[in-house]
């Protein structure tokens, strides 16, 4: 019978169906023979580039833009991460913020930054001999409104993980059992998403919004969200960690903690974090477009 492995609150994993799809992977990535993987260092294009570098070498090189909406802190653990598993990484420059179809922030804004990421990959491929493009999208993520799979689409960008069946859950696991610190990193979003569509995003906004959340997790949390609403900051914190901002104190030091990164107000969202937030308000044709 084949053995059973648990993540965490998440459904058992059968861990000879998990060896098959990840076998299949670096199978399809070997096929490729060469790729540039459009790396962030969250969980799934951190799995992606580890699998990579396993099936090609130095023939997978992970890119990472070095965009205002990425926080500091991600590209440098996203640089360490490559250091540690002796992933080949380059930093690339986009410039998202000067496309006035990004800057107004409506419901494609993901679709104008995957469609500048690409399209930069697109332009240093010739010098490593044409190399695939490929992106770390799971198959959970195609229930959801994701505009920036579009821009993929366009570009011609690959899916392995999609293409090896693999979902959050698999890759969190898989990650684990290969030594990954990134198996457990919890869900991580560009920095633009913390502001609701219609809102114009400028790189003064971002900054203020990266400040507020670098405050606030030095207070202990891990997964929350500080959402934009001009003067006021909504912090959204993951259910299992509420019980420790729902303290008249912790009240205190989560309002100073806004208020010195340039918010006037500070408010605790009561429904706690949940991915894709600021979806909620959008008219449902806009979403399964």
């Amino acid at each position: 019978m084949a053995g059973l492995v648990t993540l965490g609150a998440a459904a058992r994993l059968d861990s000879d169906e998990l060896q098959r799809k990840q076998e299949r992977l670096l199978e399809n990535l070997r096929a490729l023979k060469r790729v540039l993987v459009a790396y962030s260092g969250g969980t799934d294009s951190a799995y992606l580039a580890w699998a990579a570098r396993e099936a090609l070498g130095n023939r997978a090189v992970a890119i990472t833009a070095d965009s205002a909406s990425i926080p500091e802190s991600h590209k440098r653990d996203a640089a360490e991460f490559a250091r540690q598993f002796g992933i080949r990484h380059e930093v690339i420059p986009t410039f998202e913020f000067d496309n006035p179809d990004y800057a107004a922030n409506n419901a494609d804004r993901c679709f104008h930054c995957k469609d500048e990421l690409f399209r930069r990959m697109e332009e240093i491929a010739p010098q490593y001999e044409g190399a695939v493009i490929v992106y770390g999208v799971n198959t959970d993520d195609l229930g959801d409104y994701r505009p920036g799979q579009g821009a993929a689409k366009l570009h011609e960008v690959k899916a392995p993980l999609v293409e090896a069946g693999l979902s959050k859950a698999e890759i969190r696991e898989l990650s684990r059992l290969a030594g990954l610190p990134t198996w457990d990193r919890p869900a991580a979003a560009c920095l633009s998403s913390r502001v609701p569509y219609g809102t114009p995003v400028t790189t003064q906004t971002i900054r203020q919004i990266e400040d507020a959340e670098e405050r606030v997790r030095a207070l202990g949390f891990r997964q929350f969200r500080v959402r934009y609403h001009g003067e006021m900051g909504r912090i959204e914190i993951a259910r299992e960690e509420m019980a420790a901002a729902l303290d008249l104190e912790m009240f205190s030091k989560l309002h100073q903690a806004l208020c010195a990164a340039g918010f006037q107000y500070a408010t605790l969202d009561l429904k706690g974090y949940r991915q894709g937030s600021l979806n909620e308000v959008l008219p449902q044709a806009a979403t399964t477009r």
